[in-house]
């Protein structure tokens, strides 16, 4: 089949399922799907998959559902996040958060953005991939991972160490607003922890501050924020004290500990090492006793499984003219007839562990537009969801 004539069977499969793209759309939207809480659409999405044909579907140990299209020695997988932040206060949404609200072309509801949207456009295009058996030379996996809100890239930490799958590449669906974006700057949390001695607030001179201590640390990290590297495509780090926490007798008590928490934004050439080294010399300067670490994330998920990982996110970026990202630029130029956007995300997604731990290679696509992640306009286009199962669909045409 000639290039040309294959993108145009493409488009005419991927329409004739727009209504069925719609329902599932609003179907998952109407099912809460938390952190830690997504068995019941997960159910939906497996349900699905078999209902369109899928070759295998299965849910791991974690939870994670995974379908397969084709038998293939070359695997290749796309990746979706299929749990959501909370909706925060009701008050503030024009509708209702769970409907589903479909008016003129826009699905509106939580998870719409961020990133539910992307899973059905997956499955379509699993469904048409497999209908035009384009996928003889693959082993295609479509796979709606957990935890990711709550720590990026745990899902996958456990897909790849426990060989559940070996992709060779993989496609982040994260929403891209249909561009190509190819890498995004890493995050990690530090914590950092003072000790004083405690005392009757009515004589301070008794005791030992714990909290005066890290007031100077916190000026140091103010301090150090502007100093921070900038690299021209994923911008600059960056550096905040975010919470302060203190252990004391009473309100009207020396504290005797304060524990500071820091959100820290890395930049290409930035690593954990690094950081905690930044936030130690500081320390040091100040000619302080403190305490600093990375904190683990270990809560179990929505299958009472846990699997523990340090919450430390690696940078990640590939070269434009990596294969990966060339391949997908032709995919797109395919489909859309004219050039990409070839961007970044502002914020953090699984990539930080399956490129930025593991060395496989990553692209992003997805449907939706970043700015409404999290917030009470969560939206998705119909015309995304179309756009982006059609990319899916001959994006594997286009692997080198």
């Amino acid at each position: 089949m000639q290039r040309e004539e294959l993108v145009a069977r493409i488009k005419e499969e991927v329409a004739r399922y727009e209504d069925e793209m719609i329902e599932f759309m609003r179907d998952m939207i109407s099912i809460p799907s938390e952190s830690c809480e997504e068995g019941e659409v997960i159910e939906r999405i497996a349900e699905e998959m078999n209902e369109v044909g899928f070759d295998e579907v299965f849910t791991d140990e974690m939870g994670n559902v995974h379908g397969r299209v084709g038998e293939g020695d070359r695997v290749l997988a796309y990746d979706a996040h299929i749990d959501t932040v909370g909706i925060g206060n009701p008050d503030e949404w024009d509708w209702d958060p769970y409907e589903g609200k479909f008016e003129d072309g826009i699905i509106y509801g939580r998870g719409a953005t961020d990133q539910e949207a992307a899973m059905v456009s997956m499955v379509y295009a699993g469904k048409v991939i497999k209908d035009l058996g384009l996928h003889e030379e693959f082993s295609l996996y479509f796979v709606g991972t957990v935890q990711e809100e709550d720590c990026d890239g745990l899902c996958w930490e456990y897909i790849i160490n426990e060989n559940v799958l070996d992709p060779e590449l993989v496609v982040i669906t994260e929403p891209t607003n249909l561009n190509i974006y190819r890498g995004h700057r890493g995050r990690m949390e530090m914590k950092v922890k003072t000790e004083g001695v405690s005392c009757h607030g009515s004589a301070p001179e008794r005791g030992e501050n714990a909290l005066y201590k890290m007031a100077k640390i916190i000026s140091g990290v103010e301090n150090l924020n502007p100093e921070l590297k900038v690299d021209d495509f994923l911008g600059k780090g960056t550096v905040a004290a975010t919470h302060v926490t203190n252990q004391t007798p009473s309100l009207n008590a020396i504290p005797n500990q304060t524990e500071l928490h820091i959100d820290r934004r890395l930049t290409a050439g930035e690593d954990k090492e690094l950081a905690v080294e930044q936030i130690e010399e500081i320390i040091e300067s100040e000619d302080l006793e403190a305490e600093v670490s990375i904190p683990y994330y270990d809560t179990p998920s929505y299958t009472g499984f846990k699997y523990e990982m340090e919450k430390y996110y690696p940078t990640w970026v590939l070269d434009e003219d990596h294969p990966v990202i060339q391949s997908a630029v032709s995919a797109y130029e395919d489909v859309f007839d004219e050039e990409p956007k070839v961007d970044k995300w502002t914020f953090s997604t699984n990539g930080v562990t399956i490129m930025g731990r593991n060395n496989i290679p990553c692209v992003g696509f997805g449907p939706a537009n970043e700015v409404y992640a999290h917030s009470v306009e969560d939206q998705v286009p119909v015309d995304h969801l179309l756009k982006a199962a059609e990319f899916y669909a001959h994006f594997p045409y286009r692997v080198e």
